[in-house]
């Protein structure tokens, strides 16, 4: 008896030895749940988008689990790998999350993941009275609270929190807050996982326009902005060429020299600068961190193009929003931020009609890469000839090409930028 439990102890340490070896021979990272924001992000592989699931015209209709998987499962089909979400004051954020972990013990090779927004306001936001954006709103503490609590709950899901969603930027005139609002909360946040009360590899940032990152005016060049930035895990700055097309269209439009090319390949030059515009922003976002003294990571937290516009971009406007240009768009960024290892959260996945619920051919309504009944426009038909949606649904309906898939159709709606030399001030 003795010498069986002798060499039964021999075997034991022997199959210990050996396993430690081959846990010494795996990488960092082996299964999902254990993948960090920092991997994430700097995965090329790894699409992320935002996402809104509302279908109706006002959020008080809240959309249900089921909705919620069928969205996840059609986002996974797309290799999208991370979502991100606005605020924690209504029920969507964490039925997301909840929806994820349902899917993942449904099906375990399930992997998605969650930068999880929390709203920031200034006092008095969105009210009657005249905001004050010096003082921060009273419920920004809960708002962080509730962030924290889920991130807590579902650290395998939630690798991000972004602390206020373009709350820093001054045309935010309904809600914007100063940097020291922003810098306070992300501090807290921070010291939570210096306690252990927050998983250490959960990241801390704050989404935000591109001039709030030091990149535009120097009315943004501040002491808290530069606390801000060393206090942060990465950066997630907004780029949105579309929108200047009419606040700022020196990139917009066609040359004169340029009249002899066809319809498309005008297009697809007014698309190419945009790009370049969107990573000239990038670039002096960059550039204004390392004249701090900063080196760390640069991600896209939102960038977008609409696909129909009744105001500014549309056809009485800049004629920047139809299919096609958003379409080009989407790829071109795609494009640009995989081959930089660089995250693109690619605004939005799917239409959301409450967003300008008053006015329903505004653009706001129109950034989805998905109609609000699952017809993927043009900058995805190729997926959906890939077959990669098949058995899919959303609201009932199969997933399927807008304008059936004809090409031709859908260039009748598109119209050519203007001129440039028709621009006040060209030169």
């Amino acid at each position: 008896m003795k010498f069986h439990i002798t060499s039964l102890f021999i075997m034991l340490l022997v199959f210990m030895t050996a396993c430690k070896d081959v846990n010494e021979n795996k990488p960092l990272v082996t299964e999902a749940n254990t993948m960090t924001a920092s991997a994430i992000l700097s995965n090329p592989d790894y699409l992320a988008i935002s996402y809104g699931g509302y279908r109706s015209t006002s959020r008080d209709v809240q959309p249900s689990m089921i909705q919620i998987k069928n969205d996840m499962k059609i986002l996974a089909a797309m290799n999208v790998k991370i979502l991100r979400t606005y605020n924690m004051q209504l029920p969507m954020a964490t039925n997301v999350v909840k929806a994820i972990d349902e899917l993942k013990r449904e099906q375990p090779d399930f992997e998605m993941y969650v930068m999880l927004g929390a709203w920031i306001d200034c006092k008095n936001a969105w009210t009657a009275t005249e905001p004050d954006h010096n003082i921060e709103s009273e419920n920004n503490a809960a708002e962080i609270d509730r962030a924290v609590q889920l991130a807590q709950q579902y650290p395998d899901i939630i690798k991000i929190i972004a602390v206020g969603n373009e709350a820093m930027v001054k045309w935010a005139t309904s809600y914007y807050v100063q940097p020291a609002v922003i810098l306070k909360w992300v501090n807290h946040l921070q010291n939570l996982k210096k306690k252990g009360e927050l998983s250490k590899d959960l990241w801390i940032t704050s989404s935000d326009n591109f001039a709030s990152w030091g990149g535009g005016e120097d009315v943004y060049h501040t002491a808290e902005l530069n606390q801000l930035i060393k206090a942060v895990d990465y950066i997630s700055m907004h780029t949105y060429p579309m929108h200047d097309t009419h606040y700022n269209p020196v990139f917009w439009g066609n040359s004169p020299e340029e009249n002899t090319f066809s319809k498309g390949q005008k297009v697809e030059k007014s698309i190419e600068r945009s790009l370049a515009y969107a990573i000239d922003q990038y670039d002096r976002v960059y550039e204004y961190m390392k004249s701090i003294g900063v080196d760390k990571p640069i991600h896209i937290g939102e960038t977008g193009w609409a696909t129909y516009s009744s105001g500014l971009y549309g056809n009485n406007g800049s004629k920047a929003t139809d299919e096609y240009k958003s379409g080009l768009y989407y790829q071109s960024i795609r494009e640009w931020t995989r081959k930089n290892k660089i995250a693109c959260f690619y605004f939005e996945a799917f239409d959301e009609q409450w967003k300008d619920a008053a006015n329903p051919q505004g653009s706001e309504n129109h950034f989805g890469l998905f109609t609000i009944n699952g017809k993927v426009k043009y900058g995805l038909w190729d997926l959906v000839d890939e077959n990669v949606f098949e058995g899919l649904t959303r609201n009932g309906y199969p997933i399927s090409k807008t304008y059936d898939g004809n090409k031709s159709q859908l260039m009748k709606a598109v119209q050519l930028p203007p001129v440039k030399s028709n621009f006040k001030g060209y030169e």
